[in-house]
């Protein structure tokens, strides 16, 4: 009952997360995007208070007997992670950082850890998102961010055929890559269609 009502507080400061990176899909959005990862990182603060609670309920050495009460909020929070530091940098944040992040550790052996299927998962959220705004960028009039946001789902795609995955959940989740990277195939061609990826490359070129 205390795991039940500590994981439910969890998954409201999920969702406050969630609908305050929502905002970098409408067009004013993408302007606003330091602030909204700061704001974001604040509510981290609170995650990590949450989880640390969590922590209390339970002897250290039964964190597998719990596991399915936090799993899918973990997932859900190691994604939001990996979207706020993907916004920030553009690159894919290590299971390390997110364990840090969240407060908890990396490795299995110290306690309270971030399971390896657990982090994968929330970055096969994170490649979902990322199709979604790349098509909302085009909306928006950013033509650059779909170019930059292909070359990583790519990169991700090359990494994840590198895993021998046997966990049936993450399998399918990961068929679901396919289909993202797909989706931002499709953004990039119609770009490149319309002559609009030429002036992308030059307008981050330019920025540079």
């Amino acid at each position: 009952q205390e795991i039940r009502k500590e994981v439910q507080a969890l998954e409201q400061t999920a969702r406050e997360i969630l609908t305050l990176l929502q905002g970098v899909h409408q067009g004013p959005g993408l302007q606003d995007i330091p602030k909204k990862c700061q704001k974001a990182r604040e509510h981290f603060g609170t995650v990590r208070t949450q989880l640390e609670s969590l922590k209390t309920k339970f002897p250290t050495d039964q964190y597998y007997r719990f596991h399915e009460h936090w799993r899918f909020v973990l997932q859900r929070l190691v994604f939001l992670a990996a979207f706020v530091v993907y916004l920030e940098s553009e690159t894919l944040v290590t299971r390390e950082a997110v364990a840090e992040i969240l407060g908890i550790e990396a490795d299995r052996e110290r306690g309270f850890h971030l399971d390896i299927e657990d982090y994968l998962s929330g970055v096969l959220t994170l490649a979902s998102e990322l199709a979604r705004l790349a098509v909302n960028s085009v909306t928006a009039g950013d033509y650059s961010r779909p170019l930059r946001i292909s070359t990583f789902i790519n990169e991700l795609d090359s990494g994840f055929r590198l895993l021998n995955l046997k966990n049936d959940s993450l399998r399918k989740r990961y068929d679901g890559l396919k289909y993202d990277v797909k989706k931002i195939e499709e953004v990039v061609y119609d770009l490149s269609i319309r002559g609009l990826n030429k002036e992308a490359t030059v307008g981050a070129g330019g920025e540079k």
